[in-house]
């Protein structure tokens, strides 16, 4: 998003965030408290009424190509399909420091948790490399749990990230034409941990998500937050389309390679990685 591109004013971020958890728990990517966003703007917000409870909070990490923005975050076991219905209760305002290494958190008096999100590290570090990098002003960030995708990353034949691509982004047009460069897949990480959050970091300079091996997912957008949601939404149609192969013993082909060609040619797209 360019500084030309209208910011969306608080009140819209907060209605597209709920609106992606209730979307993530439509498609059963987000059991329980499972799945977590987070958005990053580098413009200032009143928190207005929403948000009246602040505090000093430490940064899991140093985030200094963020300082002076604004990231809004889900709250650690919240259910993301509440967060359209009461966003306040679930949804924490970070003011980031000029240093970059602290924030303001403000909340709602009732706020329905304890601390951010406890993957806040791996929110927070491709927030940091896409923003350096690519000095983007808006930047969402999604972690879901959808079935279909996270069983396929059980199977030792789909733990790489370019035969991943392979099966998948043979069902439909639609998935090479959003997400050209593929599906890329790291290995298992104890969520939270900072080899998590490094692993995601590298994946995702490169792909628009990222298949965390036997937990769930993690997409990105420069646009918006259902961008985001559609990646997931797009790789877990493709992934369920696959499940459905195997359950037929292979019974479907797919498009072929000179498929792919021709769709790639006739929409221009450049295929990466796979």
């Amino acid at each position: 998003m360019s500084r030309e591109t209208p910011f969306p004013s608080l009140d819209e971020m907060i209605t597209a965030i709920g609106e992606a958890g209730e979307r993530l728990s439509e498609i059963g990517a987000s059991e329980g408290a499972a799945g977590n966003i987070s958005v990053f703007i580098d413009r200032p917000f009143d928190p207005g009424p929403r948000f009246t409870a602040v505090e000093t909070i430490d940064l899991p990490i140093a985030v200094p190509a963020l300082a002076r923005g604004v990231l809004l975050v889900t709250g650690s076991g919240r259910r993301l399909r509440e967060a359209l219905k009461d966003p306040a209760a679930n949804l924490g305002m970070v003011v980031v420091d000029k240093d970059g290494r602290s924030g303001r958190l403000h909340t709602s008096p009732r706020r329905l948790f304890d601390r951010l999100t406890s993957e806040f590290n791996s929110h927070l570090a491709v927030h940091q490399d896409q923003v350096e990098a690519t000095g983007t002003h808006f930047h969402a960030v999604v972690h879901a749990q959808p079935v279909s995708l996270t069983y396929l990353s059980h199977i030792p034949r789909y733990q790489s990230g370019s035969e991943l691509s392979r099966r998948l982004l043979r069902w439909q047009p639609e998935t090479i034409l959003n997400l050209p460069e593929g599906i890329d897949i790291i290995p298992f990480f104890v969520p939270g941990s900072a080899e998590m959050a490094a692993a995601s970091v590298v994946s995702l300079r490169s792909y628009r998500i990222v298949v965390w091996r036997k937990h769930g997912v993690m997409a990105r957008s420069d646009q918006s937050v259902k961008r985001a949601v559609d990646r997931i939404e797009y790789a877990e149609t493709a992934a369920r389309y696959e499940c459905l192969n195997l359950a037929s013993g292979e019974a479907g082909e797919g498009l072929n390679e000179e498929e792919i060609q021709r769709l790639c040619r006739a929409f221009g797209i450049q295929r990466r990685n796979v």
